[in-house]
């Protein structure tokens, strides 16, 4: 982990809050198990750190996308269940077992790949509207009858689960309840975050929460329910004031139109601050306001500090970009995308702060 003092950009776990999401949707799946999707370095959050907290939250089954990201979980988390959604790829059969690693397998060439490895503890996907990853549910019919071949694990991927009431949510379930009623496996998961809050019917055996868990709202068209996990905060590097009629930045997108002043951060792009919150992204100093004015740099990006009293302001002064005023799926608003992708985009130039989850 990175000095957050020699570092111009700072991003705060809650480990505690992370716990939290943890606990209130096991308390809502029930009796059945949840599972935590951490692949993508739990995405972007740490793996090591998230998944610890995770496992003292309870959580004994992990999910992650790569062989390589399996292996970094291992040395972490010794005794728990890991699955890799990318299955065995060739010549990766070996590290598998090696590190206690069951692969998710997605066509026949993986379950041949697999099979000849003895047998070994397996999940399969099936694809029910994805056309994506996964065996189509004719091929899962005869993946059932191969001799010698153990099925741990069934799942599929619903492609709509964000909207509630989308008529593909239906329709995946039906499908899937009919692959789940002819399965040898020991269990079925169908439910990912949003999945989870269509209710029981969708929860089977098994859900698999990424998103929820690092505080993203599963339930878009409703209020948040997630505690949220992260702050992500940068530093003022130098302040100046801008008169007319100076313009702000690359391509002078933006020109003052009155006496400004401006702030410049120790944030840009290749931290992950995406190039598109250029004039339209907003940051904040305590409750303040700040709009980012003039296109995002590589490495700076550029805030109007009018409206903030000079007691707030000095060289070193933390100015929240996700935080309590500015939560990670109003900021993905802004950015034109979505909060999965703000959270994998922070790179590792930001330093990393977390907060205990010692209860």
């Amino acid at each position: 982990m990175k000095n957050a003092i020699k570092s111009g950009a700072i991003l705060t776990v809650d480990l505690a809050a992370l716990k939290q999401n943890y606990r209130m949707l096991t308390d809502k799946v029930s009796s059945r198990e949840l599972a935590a999707v951490v692949k993508a370095n739990a995405y972007g959050l740490g793996i090591t750190e998230v998944s610890k907290a995770l496992s003292r939250a309870g959580c004994s089954t992990f999910f992650v996308a790569t062989l390589e990201e399996g292996i970094e979980l291992r040395e972490v988390l010794s005794d728990a269940t890991l699955y890799v959604f990318h299955g065995v790829l060739p010549g990766t059969a070996g590290d598998l077992i090696a590190h206690k690693l069951i692969p998710i397998l997605n066509s026949f060439d993986q379950i041949e790949e697999w099979r000849s490895q003895g047998n070994q503890a397996t999940g399969l996907h099936v694809d029910t509207g994805m056309s994506r990853l996964g065996l189509t549910p004719d091929q899962y019919v005869i993946a059932q009858k191969l001799k010698d071949f153990r099925v741990d694990l069934v799942l599929s991927h619903l492609a709509c689960s964000e909207e509630k009431d989308h008529p593909k949510n239906a329709e995946q379930l039906n499908q899937f309840k009919r692959i789940q009623n002819s399965t040898k496996a020991k269990q079925a998961s169908l439910a990912a975050s949003s999945g989870i809050f269509l209710g029981i019917d969708y929860q089977l055996d098994l859900c698999r929460a990424g998103a929820s868990l690092y505080g993203i709202n599963p339930t878009p068209t409703s209020p948040n329910p997630m505690a949220q996990v992260i702050r992500l905060q940068a530093q003022i590097l130098q302040i100046r004031s801008v008169d007319t009629p100076q313009t702000v930045g690359y391509g002078a997108t933006h020109q003052a139109t009155k006496p400004t002043k401006i702030a410049t951060l120790a944030i840009g792009y290749a931290d992950g601050y995406m190039r598109s919150l250029g004039n339209l992204g907003k940051a904040f100093i305590d409750d303040y306001e700040v709009p980012v004015v003039g296109r995002i740099s590589m490495d700076l990006t550029t805030v109007d500090i009018s409206n903030v009293p000079d007691a707030l302001l000095t060289t070193g002064t933390l100015v929240d970009l996700i935080g309590p005023n500015n939560p990670i799926d109003k900021i993905a608003e802004q950015a034109g995308t979505i909060g999965y992708e703000i959270l994998t985009s922070l790179s590792n130039r930001i330093a990393r702060r977390y907060i205990s989850d010692v209860d």
